[in-house]
């Protein structure tokens, strides 16, 4: 299943409220401010903060 772009003009980051990218290649929606990633499972959005990933690498 995937993906519906469209969800993107109703769905923000849970944390800042924020506008979110979607990344087709790695199946996830970003959150640049925060720097999460949420992954998408079988075309849905996991948009919880505990399932969410750090883009900050150090």
């Amino acid at each position: 299943m995937a993906f519906d772009k469209k969800l993107l003009e109703i769905v923000a980051c849970p944390v800042c409220k924020g506008k979110l990218e979607y990344d087709k290649e790695a199946q996830q929606l970003i959150c640049k401010f925060d720097k999460l990633a949420y992954p998408i499972t079988e075309g849905i959005p996991v948009l919880l903060e505990n399932r969410a990933t750090s883009l900050v690498t150090e």
